[in-house]
């Protein structure tokens, strides 16, 4: 009886504000007048211009998100195998970043609905990867594929490749070193990166299969039990794809090469 009585307390407090619910990062983001935003550099999700700044389709997401909210933003760049982690740890508020939707990964956090889709591609050395025009030709044992570590470019290279060797990169740009060196077959990363790559060195490098060879959902990433945040992203991310905006920056960072002169 005294249990269901302070039980009965304590919700009868919680409904009458007596005892505060957590807080949802909105508010906190309100408060401080700032949205923390975890992130890693992606070609072209995330990259620095000239400058040394910031730039890129998720810059200008979350950019445009913080004006939205009437708040300031703060990039936090972490790598990407310790970013749920950080995230976790209150590191920042929420993850924009290119990070696709797994089953894996929203047992630790909760996702928003697509704000865009993405695949997986392949850039490949054309020395050592001459003739190669499928999965199968690089599913072979003395074949070298190097991806970043964490990433879902690991998971669809063990999952469609399984036979290769692969080399584990912390950022991407020591796996595209190391292709450039002759080292590896090829580097597995998110489209359009590979394309690009290519495109750069084109004595050196192709793309030997045309077509993305997966598919899959990009969200923000904010941790879990924040309803609130979760409503507020998924309806934000609604009316983007309703303005346009969303395909307007899509169309710029992934279809277009005008901002190359921006980048190093």
């Amino acid at each position: 009886m005294k249990k269901i009585l302070c039980l009965s307390m304590m919700f009868f407090l919680l409904m009458s504000g007596g005892l505060s619910a957590q807080e949802s990062v909105i508010e906190t983001i309100q408060k401080q007048g700032v949205i923390r935003v975890g992130m890693s550099t992606f070609v072209p999700w995330a990259m620095k211009d000239k400058q040394g700044n910031l730039t890129g389709f998720e810059i200008d997401v979350a950019k445009k998100l913080a004006q939205d909210m009437g708040v300031k933003i703060e990039f936090v760049p972490t790598a990407w195998s310790g970013i749920i982690p950080a995230l976790l740890t209150g590191k920042f508020d929420v993850i924009i970043g290119g990070m696709g939707i797994t089953p894996n990964r929203n047992l630790k956090v909760n996702f928003t609905i697509p704000y865009d889709y993405s695949g997986m591609s392949m850039v490949a050395n054309k020395e050592l990867a001459k003739g190669f025009s499928s999965l199968a030709d690089f599913n072979k044992k003395d074949v070298g594929i190097a991806v970043r570590m964490g990433t879902t470019a690991e998971q669809a290279a063990r999952k469609h490749m399984p036979n290769a060797s692969l080399k584990l990169f912390e950022n991407e740009s020591q796996a595209l070193q190391e292709l450039n060196l002759g080292r590896v077959h090829a580097v597995v990363s998110s489209a359009p990166m590979p394309v690009f790559h290519a495109l750069k060195y084109p004595d050196k490098l192709f793309v030997p299969i045309k077509e993305n060879f997966t598919k899959e959902p990009i969200g923000f990433a904010l941790k879990k039990g924040d309803h609130d945040a979760l409503n507020y992203f998924n309806n934000w991310i609604l009316n983007m794809h309703a303005q346009g905006f969303l395909e307007e920056k899509k169309a710029y960072w992934f279809e277009s090469k005008d901002w190359e002169d921006l980048v190093k």
